[in-house]
């Protein structure tokens, strides 16, 4: 069976999507505050690691997990939202399934009480 991150294609999509997504990110009002002092470059590159990673991809993420990585953060459930929606308007806008964008939901959704400190 195949890997969700050989389904979407690889590590070209992961990082065409991370950079579309940070795109949409930086560009919503209801989220992009949260990134304003952040080194986007390194973001983005813990995020390619980590997507590939969670995705089924080799596994070379040695970020802070989930919970620890958010921590003090003030993100509720509204922006926890917003990113996910980003992230299926990117993935839906390079051509993944809709199957597959529901698996990826169904990865963060996994994560949100940890993301979210709860």
């Amino acid at each position: 069976m195949t890997t969700l991150y050989e389904r979407i294609g690889g590590e070209a999509a992961v990082d065409k999507a991370v950079d579309i997504f940070y795109d949409k990110i930086m560009a919503d009002e209801r989220i992009s505050s949260f990134f304003e002092n952040i080194d986007m470059f390194a973001q983005a590159r813990k995020q390619k690691l980590f997507l590939t990673m969670v995705f089924g991809g080799p596994s070379e993420y040695t970020g802070k997990d989930m919970r620890s990585g958010h921590a003090g953060m003030g993100i509720d459930d509204s922006h926890f939202n917003a990113v996910v929606e980003n992230l299926a308007a990117t993935l839906a806008e390079l051509g993944v399934s809709n199957d597959d964008i529901g698996e990826v939901a169904k990865i963060a959704e996994s994560v949100r009480d940890d993301v979210l400190n709860r």
